[in-house]
């Protein structure tokens, strides 16, 4: 496939620049809530909910409405965790996809997760679960981070 930016307008592939997204770590207790992905890349891995940021959106506005139309869960967050960087290059060299991902933690307040169009099968898993899981690259370390910081950042 060609890296050619014009044949692809509107589309996340072969971007001009990388895209801005976010990702929400949501914590019910001491587990994580995880939901398979139902589109390329990864299709059928758990990720953390997510998505790409709309223009006047600020970050963390971002990562709660993504996960309200993911999986129909509401959540406070409680501060960044970290960023990821996903860079996709296609066999010529030429970037494919590229995402900057601001990654938050944040604690349940309602709702179970439910499938949806962006969101397959949703679980909640304790961190020290997910070896047994089928992950999208760099989601253990970014549960594995968010648990770590997510003590520290509760209030009360």
């Amino acid at each position: 496939m060609s890296g050619d930016a014009s044949s692809h307008a509107g589309s996340r592939l072969y971007p001009a620049l990388p895209l801005l997204a976010v990702s929400v770590c949501v914590f019910r207790g001491a587990q994580a809530l995880l939901a398979t992905r139902t589109r390329p890349p990864f299709e059928g891995a758990f990720s953390l909910p997510g998505g790409l940021v709309e223009a006047g959106e600020t970050l963390e506005a971002a990562a709660l409405r993504e996960l309200l139309e993911e999986v129909g869960v509401e959540a406070r967050v409680l501060g960044f965790n970290r960023h990821v960087e996903s860079i996709d290059r296609d066999e010529g060299g030429g970037v494919r996809r590229h995402f900057v991902i601001a990654s938050f933690v944040a604690e349940w307040i309602a709702g179970e997760g439910t499938p949806g169009l962006e969101a397959g099968e949703v679980a909640w898993a304790a961190p020290e679960a997910l070896d047994a899981m089928t992950l999208t690259p760099m989601t253990a370390e970014v549960v594995r981070a968010a648990a770590a910081l997510a003590p520290r950042l509760r209030v009360g």
